[in-house]
């Protein structure tokens, strides 16, 4: 019987784009157990499917513990390199990691600071969240535009709106304060929904940053749920991951991917990604920062 060829990836990367995926890949509960969809040794093989065939030239990854990262790094080709440190220190606790096409982006810094009113205190906690939550950043040189970019990576509290508030502001005073001369795209699992949260007006709302999605200039896929927690994504669902990116970050495509390997999935939530492209200096090319 012959074999189903391999899907095609959804977006490619080209010679002066970028193809950006963030996916919250959730971490390896250590109370399931073989046969429970949250299995993680049963979701390696569709996470690694996915990886393979789409080859995000950056991945932001969220609620990744150690052993995680070393089969998203299995996935990538051997170029790939990753910036991140675990939110209880070290390699402890959950990343919010970002890889990276080392070919195509050369690292200049790279930091990561925790989501409190003590940012540089490792572990800390203090706007209502049960648990640290970190911010992860690098600054790139392109070398196919040989433009400096700023990366952000982010995964926010699931409980307390404050702490999400205070979040979005941390997050935005960090962009804020490398602008304007760094084009920015921030990924990461909100846990807050698309258009209408709190968290998600401060950032359209600063005139720093949009909406990925909404300034897309093709849909690849519906306007799917992000978080379908092992079900298949519905149109017009909870849309809590995002990606950001200030006005000179040109979004070409994005899409919210619903692949699966024999009927399994990765994960609770689903990729999203985009298709961007920045404008060599001097273009004067721009989207609006408010949603079209």
């Amino acid at each position: 019987m012959p074999r189903t060829p391999p899907a095609p990836p959804l977006i490619r990367a080209g010679r002066s784009s970028l193809h950006v995926m963030t996916f919250n890949i959730r971490y390896d509960r250590p109370a399931a157990r073989p046969g429970d969809i949250d299995y993680w040794p049963d979701r390696i093989p569709p996470l690694q499917d996915v990886l393979r065939r789409e080859v995000p030239t950056v991945l932001g990854v969220q609620e990744a513990l150690h052993h995680q990262l070393v089969v998203v790094e299995a996935a990538l080709p051997p170029r790939y390199r990753m910036i991140g440190a675990g939110r209880d220190g070290g390699s402890r606790g959950e990343y919010s990691a970002i890889f990276y096409d080392a070919r195509r982006l050369q690292l200049i810094e790279w930091d990561q600071f925790w989501l409190s009113d003590t940012p540089k205190l490792i572990g800390s906690s203090t706007w209502g969240n049960g648990v640290p939550r970190i911010a992860t950043w690098g600054r790139f040189r392109d070398t196919s535009t040989d433009r400096e970019i700023l990366l952000v990576n982010t995964h926010f509290d699931h409980e307390s709106d404050l702490a999400r508030i205070r979040s979005a502001a941390a997050v935005l005073d960090l962009v804020t304060f490398f602008r304007p001369r760094l084009p920015t795209i921030v990924m990461g699992d909100f846990n807050s929904d698309a258009g209408t949260s709190s968290a998600y007006r401060s950032f359209l709302d600063s005139g720093v940053l949009g909406d990925a999605w909404v300034r897309a200039d093709e849909h690849l896929t519906p306007d799917l749920g992000t978080f379908p927690r092992y079900e298949r994504p519905v149109d017009g669902g909870r849309r809590i991951d995002w990606i950001l990116t200030t006005p000179d970050v040109l979004v070409r495509q994005a899409a919210v991917n619903t692949s699966t390997l024999d009927g399994r999935w990765a994960s609770d939530h689903a990729p999203v990604q985009a298709l961007v492209e920045i404008p060599r200096r001097g273009s004067g090319a721009a989207y609006p920062v408010t949603p079209r």
